[in-house]
């Protein structure tokens, strides 16, 4: 039950439809009361207050002590409608039972009129009892007391409180309707913002999202499109910078490769220890050129500056041709059958196919296979597969599995130029492991 409340679309449509429910329930409350007090006054003051007219009416004519005589005319004059008393002595009428002892009390001592709603018996009901006074303001001891019942007004309450009460579960289809609609409006820029946010976060440094209005969700919104815009120029500084470092680095490398040939070519006439270091000073050259090499590849993605030179080709020939040029030929085993034909860059698919089998020599397991059918590359090894924890990292740019290979000659750019050339082909390249075990990378592209 708990979960349902875990978005903020729930809790607002939920407070909203609380504090509308709220407000109708304390509406229809303040309402029910303000009719009940009304009915009921409406009611006792229609009864008493011709009663008490009469009874000041009466009043100048009556003997005090009155006789059983008089209590019983004063009684006839109020049309029956009350017991007229005195002391022991009280007016033919109904039972005097119905006065609380506690009411009859208080109007001995009473020079206004005191009266009582009840609801003791079947039906509410008000008693009234009203003091005979002198003109002086003196008690003379007479006393007037009437009751009637309130069951009228009361079922025109009770039928107000259904009314009320039907009133208030209508109001909640249209609190849910207008909660709904507020957190629709309250939510659409928070949903545009979440959106925003996504893509910035998968690399769309051009994300921008819409500044409207002055609140603070506008304000929010500036925030977030001075972020992106710094990090957008941020990043440009940096690809500039890796850029030109790469470039600059292009001159120095291609003197420091001749001289690196020549050493590797007189390295056995030189002492062992000169000889030791020529090799390592021409492979570490080697593995700097490389980096550089892919450095100026990635930086050129990033530019967008890269263009494909599609032609129809045979998938098999072009797979076949990339294992032949690098040695791979006997250590790979390799299923390509003719005739499967794809518009591709050749330069490129030979880019892909080298780091993918070079990748899985490296690091799996023999054999390595490669395997080309109709859209698709397929290359295993027979390796101890991809840590779970890497796969979702696998093609991220300098992202190595093992730490162990930090300070291997790979420098973690080949399976990201690889899936940057897929990309631009328009076409994916997807890591996994095989049931059997080892490690498979399937490139598809749209042939």
């Amino acid at each position: 039950m708990r979960s349902l409340f875990l978005g903020l679309r729930p809790r607002l449509m939920a407070a909203f439809t609380l504090l509308t429910l709220l407000g109708a329930v304390a509406a229809a409350g303040a309402s029910y009361a303000t009719a009940r007090n009304l009915l009921l006054e409406d009611a006792q003051n229609g009864f008493m207050n011709p009663l008490v007219e009469d009874v000041r009416n009466y009043a100048s004519r009556l003997t005090v002590p009155p006789t059983q005589q008089d209590l019983d005319e004063f009684a006839s004059f109020l049309r029956g409608t009350a017991v007229v008393a005195f002391e022991n002595l009280r007016s033919r009428g109904p039972d005097m039972s119905i006065v609380p002892a506690e009411m009859r009390e208080a109007l001995k001592t009473s020079k206004t009129v005191i009266w009582q709603r009840r609801t003791d018996r079947t039906d509410p009901y008000v008693v009234i009892g009203i003091p005979l006074l002198r003109p002086d303001g003196s008690a003379t001891g007479v006393e007037v007391w009437a009751w009637t019942s309130l069951s009228g007004p009361q079922r025109a309450i009770d039928s107000f409180a259904v009314a009320a009460w039907v009133g208030v579960s209508l109001v909640l289809p249209l609190a849910l309707g207008l909660a709904l609609f507020t957190a629709r409006g309250v939510l659409r820029p928070v949903r545009r913002l979440g959106a925003a946010a996504r893509a910035l976060g998968s690399g769309r440094l051009d994300t921008r999202v819409d500044e409207r209005g002055a609140d603070e969700l506008s304000e929010l919104a500036r925030t977030f499109n001075q972020a992106a815009s710094q990090l957008e120029a941020t990043q440009a500084a940096s690809r500039r910078f890796v850029a030109d470092v790469s470039h600059e680095l292009r001159t120095p490398l291609t003197a420091m490769n001749a001289v690196t040939a020549v050493l590797d070519e007189d390295a056995a006439t030189l002492p062992p220890d000169t000889a030791l270091a020529a090799r390592l000073v021409s492979s570490e050259t080697r593995k700097l050129t490389r980096l550089v090499n892919d450095l100026m590849e990635i930086s050129r993605f990033d530019e967008g500056g890269n263009v494909l030179e599609l032609d129809e080709w045979d998938i098999g020939t072009a797979v076949r041709d990339s294992l032949a040029s690098r040695g791979w030929s006997s250590s790979v085993s390799a299923d390509l059958p003719e005739g499967v034909t794809g518009r591709v860059d050749r330069r490129r698919l030979d880019v892909i196919v080298a780091n993918l089998v070079g990748n899985a020599l490296k690091h799996g397991g023999a054999p390595v296979r490669v395997a080309v059918r109709p859209g698709v590359i397929e290359v295993s090894d027979n390796g101890p597969g991809i840590p779970p924890d890497a796969l979702p990292h696998i093609f991220d740019r300098f992202y190595k599995a093992d730490t162990a290979r930090s300070r291997s000659e790979g420098s973690g750019l080949g399976l990201a130029i690889a899936w940057e050339n897929a990309r631009l082909h328009g076409g994916t390249i997807a890591a996994a492991n095989a049931p059997s075990g080892g490690a498979v990378f399937t490139l598809r592209l749209p042939w």
